[in-house]
C-alpha cells in the first residue's frame, strides 16, 4: 500500500460577495465567488456536508515548451483539490488521484474518486489508501449510499455500475443499467435511481439489496439527460435533459422532466435555461436546481407533489455546468474557469477548437438566498 503526504495548495484565494446577478427576478443570487486557481480540467464538484469539505478532482496537464511569444509551462499531475466548505479556503491536495468525481462515506471516513483505477483515500488525513481495479469500466459519475455503505461508480461504455464496499474498498459486483449512465440518486431505503444519457432518455430503478434493475422509466422524446435529483419524501425524480423533440424539425429544448419514482409516471416537463450537466434537490425549500454550460442555473419549485413550476433562471458563470448541494447552509456550489478567444475554424470548414482556459482563473461559486 502506497501512501502520499498531503501537499497543501498554494493557491490565490479571493472572495467577492454578490459577484453575479440574477438573470430574472427570484430569490437566488451568487453569494460568493472564490478564484482558487489551479490548472487542469474538472468535471464533478462534491460537498462533504458532515466533514465540511469540498472536493474537486482536477485533471493533469502536459508540459508545454517555450515559444517566441510564451514561456515554458511544466506538466501538472492529476489530483483531488480540497477546500473548506464554509470559507472555500484551500485545505490541501491528494496527489496521484484525479478522475471525474468524488464520493465520501462519513461513517468510515473513506473517500473515493471515479478515476481509473478508483482511488481510495482517508478523508481526515487526506492521505491516499489504495487503488481499486474496475476492469473494463470507465469511471464517470459516482455516488455514496448510506443505506448499505456502498459506493456506486457509473461507466458509459460498459453501461453499468461498479459496486464497492466503502468500509474496505472491496468490489462487490456490477449492476447492468441498460443504458449510458450519468448521475444517480439514492432514497436511503434500498432504492437507487440512475438517469441515462442516451438519445432516448430514461431512468433506471435499482434494488440495491439484489443489485438488479427493477424498472426502466422512459422519458419519451427527452434525451441527453445528465442530471438527476430526488424529493425522497414524495418519491419524485427530477431528470435534467439537454434536448427534447425530434430534430431537425423541432429545435432541441432542454427540459426538466419530473416523474414519479414509484412508477415512472411523468408529472411535468419544464424548460431549462441551458443544457444541463447536473441537478440537486433541497428538501427544506422544495426546490430542484439544474446547472448549465451556458452559465445559467434553473430553479424549479415543487409547490406540491403534483404541481411544479420554474421559479428562477439565474446567471452564474459561463461553463459552470455541474453542481453540489450543501444541506447545512442550503447553498448550491458550482465552478468554472475563464477562457480566452476561441481559435478560428479550420480551413475548408468544420468546428474550431475549444477556447483556451486562462491560467489561474478557476473559480468556485456559491449560490443561495
Amino acid at each position: 500500500m502506497r501512501r502520499f503526504s498531503v501537499v497543501f495548495a498554494l493557491l490565490v484565494y479571493t472572495s467577492v460577495a454578490g459577484a453575479q446577478s440574477s438573470a430574472s427576478n427570484g430569490p437566488y443570487k451568487v453569494l460568493k465567488s472564490a478564484r482558487v486557481g489551479g490548472e487542469g480540467g474538472s468535471d464533478y464538484i462534491y460537498a462533504d456536508v458532515d466533514g465540511r469539505r469540498l472536493y474537486i478532482p482536477r485533471g493533469g496537464t502536459r508540459a508545454i515548451a517555450a515559444t517566441d511569444t510564451s514561456s515554458a509551462k511544466p506538466a501538472v499531475p492529476g489530483r483531488i483539490t480540497v477546500f473548506d466548505l464554509e470559507s472555500l479556503a484551500p485545505l490541501g491536495e491528494i496527489p496521484g488521484t484525479g478522475g471525474n468525481g468524488v464520493a465520501v462515506d462519513p461513517k468510515s471516513g473513506h473517500g473515493f474518486s471515479s478515476s481509473k483505477p478508483i482511488s481510495m483515500f482517508d478523508t481526515k488525513t487526506l492521505q491516499f489508501i489504495k487503488t481499486i481495479d474496475v476492469g473494463a469500466a470507465q469511471p464517470d459519475g459516482i455516488l455514496f449510499d448510506a443505506f448499505n455503505e456502498r459506493i456506486y461508480v457509473f461507466s458509459h461504455p460498459t453501461k453499468d455500475a461498479t459496486v464497492i464496499d466503502a468500509k474496505d474498498g472491496t468490489v462487490i459486483g456490477t449492476i447492468d443499467l441498460g443504458g449510458v449512465p450519468e448521475q444517480g440518486v439514492a432514497d436511503g431505503r434500498g432504492m437507487l435511481y440512475v438517469v441515462m444519457q442516451d438519445a432516448e432518455g430514461s431512468v433506471t430503478a435499482v434494488d440495491v439489496k439484489t443489485m438488479k434493475a427493477t424498472a426502466h422509466y422512459s422519458l419519451g422524446d427527452k434525451g441527453g439527460c445528465n442530471g438527476l435529483a430526488m424529493d425522497i419524501r414524495n418519491q419524485v425524480l427530477f431528470a435534467a435533459c439537454a434536448r427534447s423533440g425530434s430534430p431537425p424539425t423541432t429545435p432541441p429544448q432542454p427540459m426538466m422532466v419530473v416523474l414519479s419514482a414509484r412508477d415512472g409516471k411523468i408529472l411535468a416537463s419544464l424548460p431549462l435555461a441551458g443544457g444541463s450537466d447536473g441537478a440537486a434537490f433541497n428538501p427544506t425549500t422544495m426546490e430542484a436546481f439544474s446547472t448549465h454550460g451556458n452559465g445559467t442555473m434553473t430553479v424549479v419549485k415543487e409547490k406540491n407533489a403534483a404541481t411544479f413550476e420554474v421559479e428562477q433562471n439565474l446567471q452564474t458563470m459561463l461553463g459552470a455546468r455541474t453542481l453540489t448541494f450543501d444541506s447545512k447552509t442550503n447553498h448550491v456550489l458550482t465552478m468554472s474557469v475563464e477562457r480566452g478567444p476561441a481559435p478560428p475554424p479550420p480551413v475548408g470548414g468544420g468546428r474550431g477548437g475549444q477556447a483556451p482556459a486562462i491560467p489561474g482563473t478557476f473559480t468556485i461559486l456559491v449560490v443561495g438566498k
